[in-house]
């Protein structure tokens, strides 16, 4: 990776990073005194990684992340679970939807590069199945399935909603 490309995702993982803790952490959507939706954008960080960065690292970055969202969240461990999950499937899903022409190296996956649809489903798959991890480890257990879905469901779509206007408004262009 050269430095630019390293300059630019350090920079762009901060600002993801501040706009979840001091913004979209204090939104509470619920009813019935139950928080149904998270707005969660720091997957965003993991999921606009480079397509050719190792597994490994991805993991580590993951990791780090998540920490640093549970040290704000004043959660246990929840969040790093649930990127370091994102960061093990990846590759998995980026294998999955790989174009025909293969991915161009050093590049962050983005709309501008493969396509408005493309970049929805890769993100939606892995937005969707953080989601889903991190409500299942919140609760630890499947007796509250019916809430997890449900926390899931809504959560998807209000945080996708963000993810799909940050593809809009700063879109990566390197």
């Amino acid at each position: 990776m050269t430095n630019n490309l390293i300059v630019s995702n350090v920079i762009r993982w901060v600002i993801i990073f501040i706009l979840q803790v001091l913004i979209l952490k204090s939104i509470v959507i619920g009813w019935n005194g139950f928080n149904y939706i998270s707005i969660l954008m720091y997957p965003m960080v993991i999921i606009l990684l480079p397509v050719d960065l190792h597994v490994t690292i991805s993991i580590i970055i993951s990791f780090i992340l998540g920490i640093l969202i549970d040290i704000f969240y004043g959660s246990l461990g929840v969040h790093a679970s649930a990127c370091v999950f994102t960061a093990f499937i990846r590759p998995f899903i980026l294998n999955y939807y790989e174009p025909k022409g293969g991915y161009a190296l050093n590049l962050a996956p983005s709309k501008r590069k493969y396509g408005f649809n493309w970049f929805f489903r890769y993100a939606s798959v892995l937005m969707l199945l953080h989601l889903f991890f991190y409500f299942s480890v919140e609760v630890f257990t499947y007796v509250y399935i019916g809430e997890i879905l449900l926390k899931t469901f809504l959560s998807f779509l209000f945080s996708m909603l963000f993810v799909i206007m940050y593809q809009f408004l700063f879109d990566p262009e390197y």
